[in-house]
């Protein structure tokens, strides 16, 4: 079975990280598929919502450092070298959802490990539920190592910068309660409920109207460190463009006709 497992139902894209035997730690195949995963959800006006989550009890365990030093599953038959060679290295920060996000929501939902790479695709997610269980932290300076998936950025723009300084600083790893203090995750559920959790607020996205879903996540993600201002003015063109959609006319007639709406996504 691949090291990433890219399933749809309906209009629901469930990515899973499938390296259980190493609490699925990433490799650069794994982050060629993650990047892979991202192109499918934007290319298939049928996805409305993605939930990405790890397989076995684990969300990650970061990048594979046995693997950075030369222990590499000699199953995987991807070829890496062959991607860089065509189109760089880009490929890396885009399956870290640092470069890039899909144009509908991400919801992740994690058990057990989640710490260095593993919190740091997290914070590229929108909604993250994790089981009570769940560990997080960003370790990389405990192994000498930079946290080049953007959490020296990403991160004191999510949570306050003290309480990201002793993340990055200290190396230290969080408990799930914690991380909800910090406001790292949004949900703490019981153990092995993440995931469950995680389709039920999938279904909820899926029901709403799919251009509106995506032009308010847009704003959310585009005005982030803007002033008030300058975002009012990057929404007012995203905006009108939903309010001219044909899901917008549906939208009130199903209200007004008491009816569930049935959007198109046009």
């Amino acid at each position: 079975m691949p090291d990433v497992v890219v399933e749809k139902q309906g209009h629901v894209l469930t990515v899973t990280l499938n390296r259980p035997q190493r609490r699925n730690a990433m490799t650069l195949a794994m982050f060629a598929r993650l990047s892979d995963a991202w192109d499918l959800a934007d290319g298939d006006d049928e996805i409305r919502v993605i939930v990405l989550t790890g397989a076995d009890g684990h969300f990650s365990a970061g990048m594979d450092l046995r693997a950075m030093s030369g222990d590499i599953d000699p199953t995987d038959d991807y070829d890496v070298a062959g991607r860089m060679e065509r189109e760089g290295s880009g490929f890396i920060y885009d399956g870290l959802l640092k470069t890039r996000h899909p144009m509908v929501p991400v919801v992740a939902a994690v058990e057990g490990t989640a710490i260095a790479g593993g919190t740091e695709l997290l914070q590229g997610t929108d909604i993250r539920i994790a089981g009570e269980s769940a560990v997080f932290g960003v370790s990389e300076v405990r192994w000498a190592l930079y946290p080049m998936g953007g959490s020296a950025v990403r991160l004191p723009r999510q949570i306050s910068f003290t309480e990201a300084a002793d993340l990055l600083l200290t190396g230290r790893h969080v408990s799930a309660a914690e991380a909800r203090g910090m406001g790292l995750i949004g949900q703490v559920v019981p153990d092995g409920t993440a995931l469950a959790r995680a389709y039920e607020t999938a279904a909820t996205i899926a029901e709403n109207g799919p251009l509106a879903v995506q032009a308010v996540l847009r704003t959310l993600r585009g005005t982030s460190g803007m002033t008030e201002e300058a975002a009012f003015e990057f929404e007012e063109p995203v905006g009108r463009a939903v309010f001219k959609s044909w899901d917008a006319t549906e939208g009130p007639a199903a209200f007004a006709e008491k009816r569930p709406p049935v959007y198109r996504g046009r």
